[in-house]
Parts: C-alpha cells; structure tokens; sequence
C-alpha cells in the first residue's frame, strides 16, 4: 500500500512539473503559427495594394489622358488619382 501511495505521489509531482512545460510549448506553438499567419496575410496585403497601384495608375493615366483631349495635365492627375484608388482597393482585399 505504501509503494502504491509513494508512486502515486511520484506521479502526481511529475505530472506537475511536466505541466507548465506542455502550456509553455503550447502557447509557442500558437504564437509561432498567429505570428506566421499575420505575417504571411500582411504580405499577401502588401502585394496587392502594389498591383493596384500599378494597375490603377496606368488606368487612371489613359482615362485622365482621354478626358483631358491628350494633355500631360489631365494625364498625371488621372494617373495619381487612380494610383491612389487602387493602392486602397488591394490594400482592402484583404483583412488580417
């Protein structure tokens, strides 16, 4: 009966010990793979307000081109305008 309430108490301690381990590798894990996520969804962010930045500056500069009967002015204000507009539409596509 002793031996069975020593190992038993053996046990118990051990298992004690061995707790704050096991959440302490756990809480990593879970920082680890949060942190990997934010990481990896910022960067998708990042690549598409660059995209649409791109996209909507060439788009901005031939609408403004047009709309401007082929002046440089009406040209680089389309241009920044679009730029502007498609910097936030790909910044907003996605949410991390």
């Amino acid at each position: 009966m002793r031996t069975w309430i020593a190992g038993a108490l053996a046990a118990a301690s051990l298992a004690a010990l061995a707790t704050p381990g096991l959440a302490q590798a756990r809480h990593y894990y879970h920082h680890y793979y949060h942190h990997s996520n934010y990481a990896a969804c910022r960067n998708w962010q990042h690549n598409h307000a660059v995209a649409g930045t791109v996209i909507g500056g060439i788009t901005g500069g031939v609408i403004g081109n047009a709309i401007g009967h082929g002046r440089l002015g009406g040209t680089l204000i389309g241009a920044g305008v679009g730029a502007v507009a498609g910097h936030q539409i790909g910044k907003s596509t996605h949410r991390c």
